[in-house]
């Protein structure tokens, strides 16, 4: 088993984990598309800063490269 570095102090990190537990399998696939938004969004804008002269489908290829692998984006790029 791995230790996870964390500043999350012990009870509040049971809180969250209970209010997870709590909630509706609704809720929680609804914040679980959130996170992942947000993430892919991030992604994006730091491969549009490294390279501003990128196009969106530069950046969008950028970005299976760097998640999916270089051989899903080269089959993409037509």
């Amino acid at each position: 088993m791995t230790t996870q570095l964390t500043d999350t102090d012990p009870k509040t990190k049971k809180a969250q984990i209970e209010l997870i537990r709590k909630a509706s399998i609704a809720k929680r696939i609804s914040v679980m598309r959130s996170l992942s938004k947000s993430v892919i969004l991030l992604s994006r804008r730091t491969i549009k800063r490294a390279k501003p002269n990128f196009n969106e489908k530069e950046v969008s290829l950028a970005f299976v490269s760097l998640h999916y692998g270089k051989d899903l984006a080269a089959r993409l790029y037509i």
